[in-house]
């Protein structure tokens, strides 16, 4: 049965009314939702979480700018947030084979300074958000996937609708069926993190990318390690560039120490690569093996892992920001700053200007129109200047390694030596990242070592410890537009960069009686987006599951 019959079987669905909804958990989400509160405690707001608690599907480096979480709670420490471990020391590297170069701390750009931040376990972060919220009257809904954008009969948004519950593989509903619920606003805020389900699809439906660069994405591997006490440097930030990057491929590691022996460690590649035969995933784990990383946590014990699409277009590649009856804010939007490596606060202070928008409309007794007075604020806020300054950042990076490394230098540490605070020049980029891959024939194949289960490890056992899971008996997720596409071009073109551009084993090709499938293993699905950004022939779509199905990470 398709959804349209179930609804016609089984409807109508029950629909709950607020003041705004809120899509997402996560810091922008939450903050969203507080600073409605806090500006006017009568608003009724609800906020919906696909994991089965705020924090679960949160995932970030993270060093964490605390000027956002300040303004929206000045007493934050008294409070008890976990903003536990100041940052007490920087380290940048370059990478060769078996070497490593420091840069001079004088020659640091100014992006890689952390005087005054905090190495945090963001999903803590998000976990307290989730609290200080229910605290004020905010319900939160967690394990419930809104799956589909209501609209008014003039196209406004008015909401949207959770997914079905007990649909069998087959698509047809079993025992313990529920229908999804419809809950409908004033205005509904879209929060769900980059490359965002539903507002991948207003982005689309509004234009709101009219005339912006396209976005570029970048695939973040972490994991979490407990080390020896002899190696814990509480508070050491380390970001390193070079090996086992080629000199064409944006990507780069970061290690951070936390409280209590914890290391959290990760490698980002950018999805603009070209290289059929990189696999991110494998890239990270080499990456482990460099004498200037494993130094850190030799000897340790991995904890947990997880790996998550981020946004690096910056404010060249930000969408229009709000469409009628809603807004985008934080990864939903775009607003990372890929030159800092950090978004939290960027998803905080996003969240709470929309929220101040939100609040001054609904005040006048407006509703389902659009909030011109949060792209106003935006563009009046810092976060505008910061996102401002590093417009280029990714954009160099295209060009190569050598002139990123250069342009970052020289935009980050030459021009505020000269008292220059935003660069001169724009630069801007023409091409999505899905179209830059090469053909397999064209390319080396990329041999990778086996990993020895100490400091390295298989795809499968590290989805088991990302604390995976998902109902097995629910229609597949991840959905492909054309079934023949794999085979017949990504396969025949591309040697099946599926297989390799996942970090959680989810997409196979075998051959039974001399026919190769593509085997989609939904289960080991971490959210990460990444196979809806690369997937050369965007044949690939990503649908919410069940609510409260995914990964579940700890301490992360």
């Amino acid at each position: 049965m398709t959804p349209q019959d179930i609804l016609a079987q089984y409807g109508p669905r029950e629909a709950m009314e607020y003041d705004v909804v809120v899509v997402g958990a996560g810091p922008a989400g939450l903050s969203t939702a507080i600073r409605l509160k806090q500006l006017n405690a009568e608003l009724s707001v609800v906020v919906l979480e696909k994991g089965s608690e705020p924090g679960a599907h949160i995932l970030s480096g993270a060093v964490m700018d605390p000027r956002a979480i300040t303004e929206l709670f000045p007493d934050w420490k008294d409070r008890g947030a976990p903003l536990l471990q100041p940052v007490t020391g920087d380290e940048v590297l370059y990478l060769d084979a078996t070497g490593a170069q420091a840069v001079p701390h004088a020659l640091i750009p100014t992006c890689f300074h952390n005087d005054g931040n905090f190495v945090v376990a963001l999903g803590a972060v998000t976990k307290w958000l989730g609290e200080q919220a229910e605290a004020l009257g905010v319900e939160i809904f967690p394990g419930f996937a809104a799956a589909e954008v209501l609209y008014t009969d003039d196209g406004r948004v008015r909401g949207v609708a959770t997914g079905n519950l007990g649909i069998g593989k087959d698509g047809e509903p079993h025992d313990g069926f529920q229908l999804g619920m419809e809950l409908t606003a004033k205005y509904t805020v879209f929060a769900e993190g980059a490359r965002g389900h539903l507002g991948k699809q207003l982005i689309a439906r509004f234009e709101l990318d009219k005339d912006r660069d396209p976005q570029s994405y970048a695939i973040g591997v972490k994991e979490l390690w407990e080390v020896p006490p002899e190696l814990a440097k509480p508070g050491l930030v380390v970001h390193t560039a070079g090996w086992p990057m080629d000199a064409n491929t944006y990507g780069g590691g970061f290690l951070y120490h936390l409280e209590g022996n914890k290391v959290t460690l990760g490698f980002v590649t950018g999805l603009d690569y070209q290289n059929p035969w990189i696999s991110p995933f494998e890239e990270m784990q080499r990456w482990k093996t460099h004498p200037a990383v494993r130094a850190h946590i030799e000897g340790g014990k991995r904890l947990s892992y997880g790996a998550r699409a981020i946004t690096a277009g910056g404010l060249l590649s930000l969408p229009k920001l709000v469409f009628p009856g809603g807004a985008l804010v934080g990864c939903d939007a775009g607003t990372l700053n890929a030159a800092r490596i950090k978004g939290s606060h960027a998803a905080i202070k996003s969240g709470m200007l929309a929220a101040e928008a939100a609040a001054a409309a609904l005040a006048a007794g407006r509703s389902h129109d659009e909030l011109e007075a949060y792209p106003a604020a935006f563009r009046k806020s810092w976060l505008y200047d910061e996102l401002k300054q590093s417009r280029n950042f990714k954009q160099w990076f295209k060009k190569g390694n050598l002139v990123g490394m250069v342009m970052t230098g020289i935009e980050y540490w030459l021009l505020p030596k000269l008292g220059i605070k935003s660069p001169p020049w724009t630069i801007h980029r023409h091409s999505p990242d899905h179209v830059r891959m090469h053909a397999a024939s064209q390319v080396e194949p990329i041999r990778y070592p086996k990993p020895d289960g100490k400091l390295t490890f298989d795809r499968l056992s590290s989805v088991f410890v990302s604390n995976t899971n998902h109902e097995e008996n629910q229609p597949a997720h991840l959905t492909l537009k054309d079934a023949s596409v794999p085979v017949a071009i990504n396969l025949e073109r591309y040697a099946g960069p599926e297989s390799r551009y996942c970090p959680a084993g989810v997409y196979e090709f075998v051959n039974t009686d001399g026919q190769d499938r593509l085997v989609i293993n939904a289960q080991n699905c971490v959210h990460c987006k990444t196979c809806d950004i690369k997937d050369p022939t965007q044949n690939i779509v990503w649908v919410t599951p069940e609510g409260g199905g995914g990964p579940n990470y700890a301490g992360m």
